[in-house]
C-alpha cells in the first residue's frame, strides 16, 4: 500500500511538473527548450514591456524577451531570438502595443538585404513609440476641448445667431415664397425648351448654325491657304506680279528711257525740248496772241468779208 501510494504520488509531481513547464513555455515567462542567439537594444522607455513578451519581425513571432535592465540612463532590453531569425544588423527594434489592453512587444524590421545578419550580442538600433497613456492623455484633452466648445453654444447663444434670420425669413415669407415660384417656373419652361434659353440648350438650329459657319470659315481659310501657295509659287496675275521679273525689267527700261527723254527736253532738243526751251518760239507765240486779240476786237465793228481783210492784213497776208 505504501509503495503505491509513493507511486502514485510520484507520478503526480512528474505530471504536475511538466504542466507547469508547458504552461510557462505557453505563456512565454521562459524560452528552456530551444536554442537561439542574443540580441539587445537600447530604449528610452519600454513602456510596459515585461520579461517574456514577444519579439516579432512582420507580425511573426522570431523570440521573446528574456532581461529587461537600467542602464547608463537608458533600459536595455535583452532578447533571445531563433537560430533562423532573418535580423540583419541595420534593423530596428520597437515596442508596439497590440490593442487597447496596452499588450506591448518588440518589432524588429527587415534591414537592407544587403546587409550582414546580426550575430551573438548585437545590439540593435532602436526607434520609439509614442507612449500609450500619453496618447490617451491627448484624446482626453481634445475631448475636454470639444466638451467645452459644445457647452458655448447654449440655448440663448444659438437663438440670439438665428433669431435675426428667423425674423427675417417670417417677414419676407410672401416675396421669398413668390420668387421661389418663379424660379420654379422658369426652371420648368426652361426644361420644356421654351424660351430663348430653352431653345438654345434643347433646338439644335442654333448648333446647326453655328456648325454650318464653322465649315464655312473652315473652307475659306483653306481657299485663302490655297491662294497663298499658288501667289507663292507664282500662279496667277498677282503670283507672276510677285515673282515674275520681267514686269520689273520693263518698268526698270521705262523709267530709263523717260529719264533720257526728259534730260532731251531739259537740254532743248527735239520739238519738245524746242517748244520748251527755245525764246524765239515764245515770243513768237506772244506776239501771234497779241494780234488775234486785236483781230477779235476789230470783228465787232466790221462786217464778215471785212473781217477776213482784217485778219489777212494781221498776219501779213
Amino acid at each position: 500500500m505504501k509503495n503505491s501510494l509513493e507511486t502514485k504520488l510520484g507520478f503526480f509531481v512528474a505530471i504536475t511538473v511538466c504542466a507547469a513547464v508547458l504552461i510557462i513555455e505557453t505563456l512565454g515567462s521562459a524560452d528552456l527548450f530551444s536554442r537561439g542567439k542574443h540580441v539587445s537594444a537600447l530604449f528610452d522607455t519600454v513602456q510596459d514591456l515585461k520579461v517574456g513578451d514577444r519579439v516579432k519581425m512582420a507580425g511573426v513571432e522570431i523570440g521573446r524577451v528574456e532581461k529587461i535592465e537600467i542602464t547608463d540612463e537608458k533600459v536595455s532590453v535583452t532578447m533571445k531570438l531563433k537560430l533562423d531569425a532573418n535580423v540583419k544588423t541595420d534593423s530596428k527594434a520597437i515596442i508596439k502595443f497590440t490593442g487597447l489592453m496596452g499588450q506591448n512587444f518588440v518589432n524588429i524590421s527587415f534591414g537592407a538585404p544587403d546587409s550582414p545578419k546580426a550575430e551573438e550580442g548585437a545590439v540593435l538600433e532602436t526607434a520609439e513609440q509614442p507612449d500609450l497613456s500619453a496618447i490617451m492623455a491627448k484624446l482626453d484633452a481634445a475631448a475636454g476641448g470639444i466638451q467645452n466648445l459644445t457647452k458655448s453654444f447654449t440655448g440663448d447663444k444659438i437663438d440670439n445667431l438665428l433669431g435675426p434670420l428667423t425674423d427675417f425669413i417670417k417677414q419676407n415669407s410672401a416675396p421669398i415664397t413668390a420668387t421661389i415660384s418663379n424660379i420654379k417656373n422658369v426652371t420648368s419652361q426652361i426644361a420644356s425648351g421654351q424660351g430663348s434659353v430653352g431653345k438654345m440648350i434643347y433646338d439644335d438650329t442654333l448648333y446647326n448654325t453655328a456648325l454650318s459657319t464653322v465649315s464655312n470659315l473652315q473652307d475659306t481659310a483653306i481657299s485663302v491657304h490655297t491662294a497663298v501657295n499658288n501667289i507663292s509659287s507664282g500662279q496667277g496675275t498677282i503670283g507672276k506680279l510677285l515673282t515674275d521679273d520681267t514686269l520689273y525689267r520693263s518698268t526698270a527700261g521705262a523709267m530709263t528711257n523717260l529719264e533720257s527723254i526728259l534730260i532731251k527736253v531739259n537740254q532743248g532738243q527735239g520739238t519738245v525740248g524746242k517748244l520748251v526751251n527755245d525764246q524765239d518760239f515764245y515770243k513768237n507765240a506772244k506776239l501771234s496772241l497779241q494780234k488775234l486779240d486785236k483781230a477779235a476786237d476789230s470783228l465787232e465793228d466790221t462786217g464778215p468779208l471785212s473781217v477776213i481783210g482784217i485778219m489777212a492784213n494781221q498776219f501779213g497776208l
